[in-house]
């Protein structure tokens, strides 16, 4: 697979970012969300962002996406937020490491402080160990805090780092 490329997201993504973003909602294992994007309140959602990219493929195919927004207001709006999904297929491919490094640096250009993940859920060991090898800090365990799909609880885990 050629380099993979990390850009700013263009209208002409949406429809692909949407269909990535549902195939985590519809996982149910990972995202807060309940309910998928439509190309509309995809296009809606992305907007709202403070920054999106996408992880773009050697034939110009949306392998990815990020988005990054203000975790908080006020005293506490110097702390961000972000949530990251790669596409079923591509899975594996570290692709999720592309897009946590380039969301690091666009949050400081972005003059946030802090990059905070509110609900890593305990059994994303993936994520887990990508964001514990980049240098986030775990911050403890919140019992029962995510909601799974099929009905039971899980523990999440918030983690940190300063940009």
């Amino acid at each position: 697979m050629k380099e993979i490329q990390i850009r700013k997201y263009w209208e002409k993504d949406i429809p692909a970012m949407v269909k990535i973003w549902n195939e985590v909602v519809e996982d149910g294992i990972a995202f807060p969300q309940l309910k998928v994007l439509t190309e509309e309140s995809g296009r809606e959602f992305f907007a709202q962002q403070t920054y999106c990219g996408v992880a773009e493929g050697e034939a110009g195919e949306v392998l990815g996406l990020y988005i990054l927004h203000p975790n908080n207001v006020g005293r506490c709006g110097h702390i961000c937020n972000a949530s990251y999904a790669v596409s079923r297929e591509k899975r594996g491919l570290h692709i999720g490491e592309k897009l946590v490094r380039d969301c690091i640096r666009q949050a400081h250009e972005e003059d946030f402080r802090i990059l905070q993940f509110n609900a890593v859920v305990a059994s994303n060991v993936h994520a887990r160990h990508l964001y514990e090898r980049i240098g986030f800090h775990q911050l403890g365990i919140i019992p029962g805090g995510f909601l799974l799909k099929d009905g039971t609880y899980e523990d999440i885990c918030p983690y940190y780092i300063e940009v």
